[in-house]
Protein backbone atom coordinates (compact mmCIF):
# COMPACT_ATOMS: atom_id res chain seq x y z
CA UNK A 1 0.00 0.00 0.00
CA UNK A 2 1.19 3.51 -1.28
CA UNK A 3 -0.02 6.86 0.04
CA UNK A 4 0.17 10.38 -2.06
CA UNK A 5 -0.77 13.68 -1.62
CA UNK A 6 -2.74 14.84 -4.60
CA UNK A 7 -4.70 17.33 -6.64
CA UNK A 8 -4.74 21.02 -5.39
CA UNK A 9 -2.73 20.48 -1.80
CA UNK A 10 0.48 19.81 -4.45
CA UNK A 11 -0.21 22.45 -6.75
CA UNK A 12 -1.01 24.90 -4.71
CA UNK A 13 2.20 24.49 -2.24
CA UNK A 14 3.83 24.58 -5.82
CA UNK A 15 2.42 27.92 -6.25
CA UNK A 16 3.58 28.95 -2.94
CA UNK A 17 -0.26 29.40 -1.86
CA UNK A 18 -1.45 28.39 1.30
CA UNK A 19 -2.77 24.80 1.36
CA UNK A 20 -6.15 24.53 2.81
CA UNK A 21 -7.19 20.76 2.44
CA UNK A 22 -5.10 18.03 1.95
CA UNK A 23 -6.42 15.30 -0.52
CA UNK A 24 -4.20 11.86 0.06
CA UNK A 25 -5.05 8.86 -2.64
CA UNK A 26 -4.17 5.48 -1.61
CA UNK A 27 -2.50 2.92 -4.36
CA UNK A 28 -3.02 -0.61 -3.78
CA UNK A 29 -5.08 -1.05 -1.20
CA UNK A 30 -8.61 -2.67 -0.59
CA UNK A 31 -11.57 -0.89 1.87
CA UNK A 32 -11.06 -4.03 3.93
CA UNK A 33 -7.64 -3.11 4.71
CA UNK A 34 -8.45 0.20 5.50
CA UNK A 35 -10.87 -0.52 7.33
CA UNK A 36 -8.89 -2.61 9.66
CA UNK A 37 -6.21 0.02 10.08
CA UNK A 38 -8.70 1.94 11.54
CA UNK A 39 -9.90 4.24 8.57
CA UNK A 40 -13.79 5.23 8.58
CA UNK A 41 -15.60 5.11 4.89
CA UNK A 42 -17.52 7.66 4.45
CA UNK A 43 -17.75 7.79 0.43
CA UNK A 44 -21.07 6.90 -1.24
CA UNK A 45 -20.05 7.65 -5.27
CA UNK A 46 -16.25 5.99 -4.45
CA UNK A 47 -13.79 4.71 -1.58
CA UNK A 48 -12.77 7.58 1.00
CA UNK A 49 -11.88 6.58 4.08
CA UNK A 50 -11.01 9.50 6.97
CA UNK A 51 -7.91 8.69 8.43
CA UNK A 52 -8.15 7.82 12.39
CA UNK A 53 -6.50 10.80 14.06
CA UNK A 54 -6.54 13.64 11.73
CA UNK A 55 -9.55 12.83 9.66
CA UNK A 56 -8.43 13.91 6.77
CA UNK A 57 -9.70 12.08 4.19
CA UNK A 58 -7.88 9.25 1.78
CA UNK A 59 -9.37 8.16 -1.33
CA UNK A 60 -8.14 4.66 -2.96
CA UNK A 61 -7.02 5.31 -6.71
CA UNK A 62 -9.20 4.43 -9.17
CA UNK A 63 -10.58 5.25 -12.68
CA UNK A 64 -13.59 6.73 -13.87
CA UNK A 65 -15.82 6.23 -16.93
CA UNK A 66 -18.90 8.10 -18.82
CA UNK A 67 -22.15 6.23 -18.47
CA UNK A 68 -23.92 8.40 -20.62
CA UNK A 69 -24.47 11.48 -22.26
CA UNK A 70 -23.61 15.04 -20.29
CA UNK A 71 -23.15 14.79 -16.90
CA UNK A 72 -25.10 11.99 -15.54
CA UNK A 73 -23.01 9.71 -13.84
CA UNK A 74 -19.54 7.68 -13.56
CA UNK A 75 -18.84 4.35 -13.33
CA UNK A 76 -15.95 4.15 -11.24
CA UNK A 77 -13.77 1.31 -10.64
CA UNK A 78 -11.62 1.25 -7.22
CA UNK A 79 -8.94 -1.89 -6.67
CA UNK A 80 -5.61 -2.12 -5.90
CA UNK A 81 -4.36 -2.76 -9.59
CA UNK A 82 -4.96 1.06 -10.19
CA UNK A 83 -1.97 2.55 -10.65
CA UNK A 84 -1.11 6.47 -9.14
CA UNK A 85 -0.68 7.33 -13.26
CA UNK A 86 -4.23 5.89 -13.99
CA UNK A 87 -5.94 8.04 -10.90
CA UNK A 88 -3.83 11.03 -11.93
CA UNK A 89 -4.92 10.72 -15.91
CA UNK A 90 -8.57 10.83 -14.49
CA UNK A 91 -8.34 14.56 -13.49
CA UNK A 92 -9.45 17.73 -15.02
CA UNK A 93 -5.96 19.67 -15.57
CA UNK A 94 -2.25 18.90 -15.42
CA UNK A 95 -0.97 21.41 -12.86
CA UNK A 96 -4.05 19.13 -10.28
CA UNK A 97 -2.65 16.22 -11.77
CA UNK A 98 0.43 15.74 -9.67
CA UNK A 99 1.37 13.48 -7.08
CA UNK A 100 4.16 13.96 -3.88
CA UNK A 101 4.82 10.08 -2.05
CA UNK A 102 3.72 10.41 1.38
CA UNK A 103 6.03 9.59 4.70
CA UNK A 104 4.23 9.62 8.31
CA UNK A 105 4.76 13.28 9.86
CA UNK A 106 7.84 13.29 12.24
CA UNK A 107 5.39 14.99 15.49
CA UNK A 108 2.28 13.06 14.65
CA UNK A 109 -0.36 10.21 13.68
CA UNK A 110 -1.00 11.52 9.89
CA UNK A 111 1.30 11.77 6.76
CA UNK A 112 3.44 14.83 5.00
CA UNK A 113 4.17 14.88 1.56
CA UNK A 114 7.70 14.26 0.34
CA UNK A 115 8.21 17.65 -2.65
CA UNK A 116 11.36 16.37 -3.51
CA UNK A 117 9.85 13.41 -4.83
CA UNK A 118 7.02 14.33 -7.01
CA UNK A 119 5.43 12.24 -9.52
CA UNK A 120 4.48 13.86 -12.63
CA UNK A 121 3.79 12.01 -15.77
CA UNK A 122 1.62 15.27 -17.28
CA UNK A 123 3.77 17.86 -17.37
CA UNK A 124 2.03 19.90 -14.52
CA UNK A 125 5.11 21.03 -13.27
CA UNK A 126 5.82 22.68 -16.86
CA UNK A 127 2.11 24.02 -16.71
CA UNK A 128 2.45 25.62 -13.57
CA UNK A 129 6.17 27.29 -14.75
CA UNK A 130 4.27 28.38 -17.97
CA UNK A 131 0.87 29.55 -16.03
CA UNK A 132 -1.07 27.26 -18.55
CA UNK A 133 -4.40 25.39 -17.94
CA UNK A 134 -4.35 22.47 -19.66
CA UNK A 135 -6.38 19.07 -19.79
CA UNK A 136 -5.02 16.20 -18.58
CA UNK A 137 -6.19 13.59 -21.68
CA UNK A 138 -9.06 13.35 -23.89
CA UNK A 139 -11.36 12.37 -20.83
CA UNK A 140 -11.97 15.61 -20.12
CA UNK A 141 -14.69 15.65 -22.39
CA UNK A 142 -16.58 13.32 -20.66
CA UNK A 143 -17.94 15.66 -17.84
CA UNK A 144 -18.89 19.04 -19.18
CA UNK A 145 -18.78 20.38 -15.57
CA UNK A 146 -15.01 20.27 -16.00
CA UNK A 147 -15.54 23.94 -18.05
CA UNK A 148 -17.21 25.19 -15.05
CA UNK A 149 -14.32 24.10 -13.33
CA UNK A 150 -11.18 25.56 -15.83
CA UNK A 151 -13.08 28.60 -16.49
CA UNK A 152 -13.44 29.13 -12.60
CA UNK A 153 -9.58 27.85 -11.83
CA UNK A 154 -9.19 30.75 -14.58
CA UNK A 155 -10.64 33.13 -12.36
CA UNK A 156 -8.70 32.06 -9.51
CA UNK A 157 -5.12 32.40 -11.54
CA UNK A 158 -5.87 35.38 -13.55
CA UNK A 159 -2.41 35.07 -15.15
CA UNK A 160 -2.45 31.88 -16.71
CA UNK A 161 -4.16 31.18 -20.03
CA UNK A 162 -5.83 28.31 -21.37
CA UNK A 163 -3.82 26.04 -23.91
CA UNK A 164 -5.19 26.13 -27.51
CA UNK A 165 -6.12 22.32 -27.83
CA UNK A 166 -7.90 22.53 -24.31
CA UNK A 167 -9.70 25.58 -25.46
CA UNK A 168 -10.35 23.96 -28.98
CA UNK A 169 -11.60 20.32 -26.71
CA UNK A 170 -14.25 22.70 -24.92
CA UNK A 171 -15.43 24.50 -28.16
CA UNK A 172 -16.25 21.11 -29.51
CA UNK A 173 -18.25 20.11 -26.46
CA UNK A 174 -19.88 22.62 -26.72
CA UNK A 175 -21.01 22.65 -30.08
CA UNK A 176 -21.89 18.55 -29.03
CA UNK A 177 -24.69 20.06 -26.62
CA UNK A 178 -22.81 19.05 -23.67
CA UNK A 179 -22.87 21.57 -21.55
CA UNK A 180 -26.64 21.40 -22.24
CA UNK A 181 -26.94 18.38 -19.77
CA UNK A 182 -25.47 19.87 -16.49
CA UNK A 183 -27.92 19.78 -13.79
CA UNK A 184 -28.61 23.13 -12.38
CA UNK A 185 -27.01 22.61 -8.88
CA UNK A 186 -23.80 21.93 -10.61
CA UNK A 187 -23.79 25.03 -13.01
CA UNK A 188 -25.10 27.18 -9.80
CA UNK A 189 -22.25 25.80 -7.52
CA UNK A 190 -19.28 26.16 -9.97
CA UNK A 191 -20.95 29.50 -10.75
CA UNK A 192 -20.68 30.59 -7.44
CA UNK A 193 -17.42 29.34 -6.53
CA UNK A 194 -15.97 31.13 -9.45
CA UNK A 195 -17.74 34.58 -8.39
CA UNK A 196 -15.96 33.90 -4.90
CA UNK A 197 -12.53 34.20 -7.04
CA UNK A 198 -10.09 37.41 -7.02
CA UNK A 199 -11.09 37.72 -10.85
CA UNK A 200 -14.25 36.75 -11.91
CA UNK A 201 -14.18 38.16 -14.93
CA UNK A 202 -12.25 36.13 -16.36
CA UNK A 203 -14.57 33.19 -15.25
CA UNK A 204 -16.96 34.52 -18.01
CA UNK A 205 -14.24 35.39 -20.54
CA UNK A 206 -13.60 32.02 -20.93
CA UNK A 207 -16.70 30.29 -21.01
CA UNK A 208 -17.52 33.21 -23.60
CA UNK A 209 -14.32 32.29 -25.36
CA UNK A 210 -15.68 28.16 -25.54
CA UNK A 211 -19.11 29.21 -26.49
CA UNK A 212 -20.37 27.47 -23.00
CA UNK A 213 -22.17 31.38 -21.45
CA UNK A 214 -24.73 31.43 -24.51
CA UNK A 215 -25.81 28.06 -23.12
CA UNK A 216 -25.72 28.69 -19.18
CA UNK A 217 -25.97 32.15 -18.73
CA UNK A 218 -27.66 33.43 -22.28
CA UNK A 219 -28.73 36.56 -20.45
CA UNK A 220 -25.38 37.61 -19.57
CA UNK A 221 -23.84 36.61 -22.87
CA UNK A 222 -26.25 39.18 -24.96
CA UNK A 223 -24.67 42.21 -22.76
CA UNK A 224 -22.03 42.38 -25.06
CA UNK A 225 -21.74 44.44 -28.19
CA UNK A 226 -24.41 46.39 -26.19
CA UNK A 227 -23.59 50.55 -25.82
CA UNK A 228 -23.25 52.17 -22.43
CA UNK A 229 -25.36 55.09 -21.83
CA UNK A 230 -23.28 58.40 -23.17
CA UNK A 231 -22.16 59.84 -19.61
CA UNK A 232 -20.89 55.99 -19.41
CA UNK A 233 -18.26 55.88 -21.54
CA UNK A 234 -20.01 54.55 -24.38
CA UNK A 235 -16.36 53.08 -25.89
CA UNK A 236 -17.22 50.40 -23.20
CA UNK A 237 -20.22 48.02 -24.09
CA UNK A 238 -22.50 46.43 -21.24
CA UNK A 239 -20.73 43.19 -21.05
CA UNK A 240 -17.36 44.63 -20.59
CA UNK A 241 -18.78 47.17 -17.75
CA UNK A 242 -20.63 44.36 -16.00
CA UNK A 243 -16.90 42.40 -16.31
CA UNK A 244 -15.16 45.52 -14.43
CA UNK A 245 -18.29 45.71 -11.75
CA UNK A 246 -17.52 41.96 -11.09
CA UNK A 247 -13.78 42.88 -10.67
CA UNK A 248 -14.52 45.65 -9.14
CA UNK A 249 -16.76 43.49 -6.45
CA UNK A 250 -13.60 40.99 -5.40
CA UNK A 251 -11.56 43.89 -4.66
CA UNK A 252 -14.02 45.09 -2.31
CA UNK A 253 -14.23 41.22 -1.02
CA UNK A 254 -17.99 41.47 -1.16
CA UNK A 255 -20.54 38.24 -0.45
CA UNK A 256 -21.54 36.07 -2.77
CA UNK A 257 -24.96 37.78 -2.31
CA UNK A 258 -23.53 41.06 -3.38
CA UNK A 259 -21.60 39.55 -6.11
CA UNK A 260 -24.58 37.82 -8.31
CA UNK A 261 -26.22 40.71 -7.61
CA UNK A 262 -23.41 42.76 -9.37
CA UNK A 263 -23.95 39.86 -11.90
CA UNK A 264 -27.60 40.58 -12.38
CA UNK A 265 -28.32 44.03 -11.93
CA UNK A 266 -28.34 45.23 -15.91
CA UNK A 267 -29.14 41.75 -17.53
CA UNK A 268 -32.69 43.94 -19.22
CA UNK A 269 -29.90 45.41 -20.90
CA UNK A 270 -29.46 42.83 -23.15
CA UNK A 271 -32.57 42.73 -24.44
CA UNK A 272 -33.23 46.75 -24.47
CA UNK A 273 -35.17 47.92 -27.76
CA UNK A 274 -33.27 49.39 -30.36
CA UNK A 275 -35.19 53.03 -30.19
CA UNK A 276 -34.34 53.33 -26.77
CA UNK A 277 -30.77 52.82 -27.04
CA UNK A 278 -28.24 54.04 -25.73
CA UNK A 279 -30.63 55.43 -22.90
CA UNK A 280 -31.96 51.77 -21.98
CA UNK A 281 -35.36 53.39 -20.43
CA UNK A 282 -37.25 50.67 -18.45
CA UNK A 283 -34.07 48.06 -18.80
CA UNK A 284 -34.57 47.75 -14.33
CA UNK A 285 -37.93 45.83 -14.93
CA UNK A 286 -36.53 43.92 -17.78
CA UNK A 287 -33.51 43.10 -15.05
CA UNK A 288 -35.73 42.18 -12.82
CA UNK A 289 -37.87 39.70 -15.09
CA UNK A 290 -34.62 38.27 -16.24
CA UNK A 291 -33.52 37.71 -13.15
CA UNK A 292 -36.34 35.60 -11.90
CA UNK A 293 -35.62 33.27 -14.86
CA UNK A 294 -32.30 33.00 -14.06
CA UNK A 295 -33.04 31.92 -10.61
CA UNK A 296 -35.40 29.68 -10.83
CA UNK A 297 -33.22 28.01 -13.79
CA UNK A 298 -30.32 27.74 -11.73
CA UNK A 299 -31.86 26.96 -8.44
CA UNK A 300 -30.41 30.57 -7.05
CA UNK A 301 -30.75 30.47 -3.05
CA UNK A 302 -32.84 33.06 -1.37
CA UNK A 303 -30.69 35.50 -0.07
CA UNK A 304 -28.64 35.80 -3.27
CA UNK A 305 -32.05 35.79 -5.18
CA UNK A 306 -33.84 38.49 -3.45
CA UNK A 307 -31.14 40.64 -2.98
CA UNK A 308 -29.95 40.46 -6.48
CA UNK A 309 -33.65 41.55 -7.44
CA UNK A 310 -33.62 44.67 -4.77
CA UNK A 311 -30.48 45.88 -6.53
CA UNK A 312 -32.01 45.19 -10.37
CA UNK A 313 -34.73 47.32 -9.44
CA UNK A 314 -33.62 50.04 -7.27
CA UNK A 315 -29.55 50.85 -8.45
CA UNK A 316 -30.71 53.34 -10.87
CA UNK A 317 -32.74 55.09 -7.87
CA UNK A 318 -30.05 54.46 -5.71
CA UNK A 319 -27.47 56.35 -8.21
CA UNK A 320 -30.10 59.13 -8.07
CA UNK A 321 -30.79 59.82 -4.65
CA UNK A 322 -28.42 62.72 -4.01
CA UNK A 323 -30.97 64.60 -5.58
CA UNK A 324 -33.82 63.23 -3.43
CA UNK A 325 -35.74 64.64 -0.74
CA UNK A 326 -37.22 63.26 2.66
CA UNK A 327 -40.18 62.24 1.00
CA UNK A 328 -38.46 60.29 -1.97
CA UNK A 329 -35.61 58.99 0.31
CA UNK A 330 -37.84 56.89 3.01
CA UNK A 331 -40.19 55.99 -0.03
CA UNK A 332 -36.64 54.33 -1.30
CA UNK A 333 -36.03 52.91 2.05
CA UNK A 334 -39.35 51.46 1.96
CA UNK A 335 -39.28 49.37 -1.16
CA UNK A 336 -35.19 48.43 0.23
CA UNK A 337 -37.42 46.94 3.32
CA UNK A 338 -34.36 48.29 4.86
CA UNK A 339 -35.98 48.87 8.07
CA UNK A 340 -36.21 45.29 8.32
CA UNK A 341 -32.92 44.42 6.97
CA UNK A 342 -31.13 47.06 7.67
CA UNK A 343 -27.26 44.40 6.92
CA UNK A 344 -28.83 43.65 3.67
CA UNK A 345 -29.28 47.43 2.74
CA UNK A 346 -26.23 47.64 3.77
CA UNK A 347 -24.92 45.14 1.37
CA UNK A 348 -27.66 46.39 -1.37
CA UNK A 349 -25.37 49.59 -1.34
CA UNK A 350 -22.29 47.91 -1.47
CA UNK A 351 -23.29 46.38 -4.92
CA UNK A 352 -24.36 50.20 -6.62
CA UNK A 353 -21.05 51.18 -5.45
CA UNK A 354 -19.47 48.37 -7.44
CA UNK A 355 -21.80 49.35 -10.24
CA UNK A 356 -20.55 53.13 -9.88
CA UNK A 357 -17.45 52.11 -9.62
CA UNK A 358 -16.65 49.52 -12.68
CA UNK A 359 -16.16 52.17 -15.20
CA UNK A 360 -13.06 53.75 -16.63
CA UNK A 361 -11.72 55.99 -14.71
CA UNK A 362 -13.87 55.82 -11.97
CA UNK A 363 -12.39 52.66 -10.28
CA UNK A 364 -10.89 54.50 -7.32
CA UNK A 365 -13.27 57.25 -7.12
CA UNK A 366 -15.94 57.65 -4.11
CA UNK A 367 -19.71 56.73 -4.04
CA UNK A 368 -20.90 59.28 -1.39
CA UNK A 369 -25.09 57.34 -2.13
CA UNK A 370 -23.67 54.74 0.32
CA UNK A 371 -22.88 56.71 3.49
CA UNK A 372 -25.79 58.73 3.10
CA UNK A 373 -28.37 57.08 2.39
CA UNK A 374 -26.68 54.46 5.21
CA UNK A 375 -27.36 57.97 7.13
CA UNK A 376 -30.93 58.95 6.17
CA UNK A 377 -31.82 54.68 7.00
CA UNK A 378 -29.88 56.27 10.47
CA UNK A 379 -32.04 59.12 10.93
CA UNK A 380 -35.54 57.25 9.73
CA UNK A 381 -34.77 54.23 12.00
CA UNK A 382 -34.71 56.98 15.14
CA UNK A 383 -38.09 57.07 15.07
CA UNK A 384 -39.90 55.37 17.94
CA UNK A 385 -42.34 53.25 16.09
CA UNK A 386 -44.40 52.26 19.09
CA UNK A 387 -45.65 55.78 20.22
CA UNK A 388 -46.40 56.69 17.15
CA UNK A 389 -48.62 53.44 17.07
CA UNK A 390 -50.30 54.08 20.28
CA UNK A 391 -51.17 57.63 19.23
CA UNK A 392 -52.55 56.86 16.24
CA UNK A 393 -54.40 53.73 18.05
CA UNK A 394 -55.64 56.81 20.63
CA UNK A 395 -57.28 58.64 17.84
CA UNK A 396 -59.36 55.98 16.35
CA UNK A 397 -57.05 55.21 13.37
CA UNK A 398 -55.73 51.52 12.88
CA UNK A 399 -54.23 49.37 9.68
CA UNK A 400 -52.95 51.24 6.97
CA UNK A 401 -53.06 54.68 8.75
CA UNK A 402 -50.68 53.55 11.23
CA UNK A 403 -48.45 52.54 8.81
CA UNK A 404 -49.12 55.89 7.24
CA UNK A 405 -48.18 57.90 10.38
CA UNK A 406 -45.19 55.71 10.73
CA UNK A 407 -43.86 57.10 7.46
CA UNK A 408 -44.48 60.31 7.76
CA UNK A 409 -42.82 60.39 11.46
CA UNK A 410 -39.52 59.01 8.91
CA UNK A 411 -39.94 61.79 6.67
CA UNK A 412 -40.12 64.38 9.01
CA UNK A 413 -36.47 62.72 10.97
CA UNK A 414 -35.52 62.43 7.26
CA UNK A 415 -35.92 66.18 6.71
CA UNK A 416 -34.86 67.38 9.81
CA UNK A 417 -31.34 65.17 9.14
CA UNK A 418 -30.99 66.58 5.85
CA UNK A 419 -31.71 70.46 7.18
CA UNK A 420 -28.90 69.62 9.96
CA UNK A 421 -26.28 68.21 7.10
CA UNK A 422 -27.30 71.17 4.48
CA UNK A 423 -26.50 73.82 7.97
CA UNK A 424 -23.41 71.68 9.26
CA UNK A 425 -21.61 72.17 5.57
Amino acid sequence: MEIFMVGGAVRDALLGLPVQDHDWVVVGATPEELTALGYLPVGRDFPVFLHPQTREEYALARTERNTARGYRGFAVHAAPDVTLEEDLARRDLTINSIAAPARPERAGAGFEADFEALIDPYGGQGDIRDKVLRHVTDAFREDPVRILRLARFAARFSDFTVAPETLALMREMVEHGEVDALVAERVWQELARGLMERTPSRMFEVLRQCGALRHLLPEVDKLWGVPQRAEYHPEVDTGVHLMMVLDMSAQLETSLAVRFACLGHDLGKGTTPAEVLPRHIGHEERSVRLLKGVCERLRVPTDCREMAEVVAREHGNIHRSAGFGAAALVRLLERCDAFRKPARFGEILLACECDARGRLGLENATYPQRPRLAQALQAAQSVATEPVAQAAQAAGLSGPKIGEMIHAARVHAVQAWLQRSAASG
